[in-house]
């Protein structure tokens, strides 16, 4: 989930605690059963960020997929062994001027950043990829 300001002049980056790894990351989490992307994007928007925010089916999703090897082993054991890529959805969602986060325990930081900044720093470059994919199309239609 891409948190943004300013109509895509800033990206929020939250950094994971230490113990998840220690970087700067965007919001993100998994679909539970029963869920769907956009269900899972709004609690998991909520759950880390205490934002309520509406999130359309279709609107604003970039795609992209992973090697499930990248992720920490404990990550990894989340998921079913057969289990070789993550695919994800992205999301984007525009935060109000004066609205900050509360960070839930996944973090201990949080800045808002250029979206040159955001690719920088990001720890996986598919991660940027998909950030720069979805500011280019929402700069196109906005």
């Amino acid at each position: 989930m891409f948190v943004t300001r300013r109509v895509g002049r800033e990206v929020l980056l939250v950094h994971r605690v230490p113990e998840g790894g220690g970087y700067w990351h965007v919001i993100a989490g998994g679909v539970e059963q029963g869920e769907t992307a956009v269900q899972a994007a709004k609690r998991e928007l909520r759950e880390e960020t205490g934002l309520e925010a509406q999130i359309e089916p279709g609107v604003g999703v970039t795609e992209y997929v992973y090697a499930l090897t990248e992720e920490p082993a404990e990550r990894r054991a989340l998921h079913d062994p057969s289990v070789v890529a993550v695919h994800v959805e992205c999301f984007r969602v525009e935060a109000p001027l004066d609205w900050e986060p509360t960070l839930n325990a996944e973090h201990d930081d949080h800045r808002w950043s250029s979206p040159d900044e955001a690719r920088r720093v990001l720890r996986w470059p598919a991660t940027a990829t998909a950030l720069q994919r979805m500011l280019s199309g929402a700069s196109t239609a906005e």
